[in-house]
């Protein structure tokens, strides 16, 4: 279930301060500070602890974002405080979500993009910083439009290159740097 208690309020706090600061600070991903502009980040803390609460809590999720008006709602980060906190459960989570996403028929329409305090890429290391571009405050199903996507990369016509960039950035900012940031330094 959504939580609308007041015990979350630092989770959407450190949550806020992780896109403002890292996403959007940093530039990880160019296209975020026009929908948190226009306030069309919805932000949802779910207070699930296990996958089947979780996958509950996405269809939700899900329905209410293919039903909202993108006007109002472009994008959702479904944020688990309580859940998938081993990288691994929730990397194998992700197909999990697919297939949901499937089910609703709504491939092609949503994406699932996923965030985590322990995010690793394949091939690297844990403590590699390029890890940190996918690292948030707590595990998070981000759910984006397709349209929107494919808007945004029409307008941006590197958007193949912002891996490497973000890397790039990465790396200049280092791992205590990274750190300060996060720490709201």
């Amino acid at each position: 279930m959504i939580s609308t208690s007041d015990a979350y309020d630092h989770v959407l706090e450190e949550t806020r301060h992780w896109v403002t600061a890292a996403v959007i600070g940093l530039n990880l991903c160019p296209f975020a500070k026009a929908v948190q502009v226009k306030e069309q980040i919805r932000y949802a803390v779910s207070d699930a602890t296990d996958e089947e609460s979780v996958l509950a809590d996405l269809q939700t999720e899900l329905a209410l974002l293919a039903e909202a008006d993108p006007q109002r709602i472009d994008t959702t980060l479904l944020i688990l405080p309580d859940a998938l906190d081993d990288f691994l459960d929730f990397n194998d989570f992700e197909a999990r979500a697919e297939r949901l996403l499937k089910r609703m028929g709504l491939e092609g329409e949503l994406q699932v993009a996923t965030f985590h305090p322990d995010f690793q890429f394949a091939g690297t290391e844990p403590d590699d910083i390029e890890n940190c571009t996918n690292r948030s405050p707590y595990p998070i199903l981000h759910l984006l439009r397709e349209a929107s996507i494919d808007r945004a990369v029409e307008a941006f016509p590197d958007a193949a290159e912002i891996y490497e960039k973000n890397i790039d950035t990465m790396r200049r900012l280092g791992p205590d740097g990274w750190k300060k940031l996060m720490a709201g330094q």
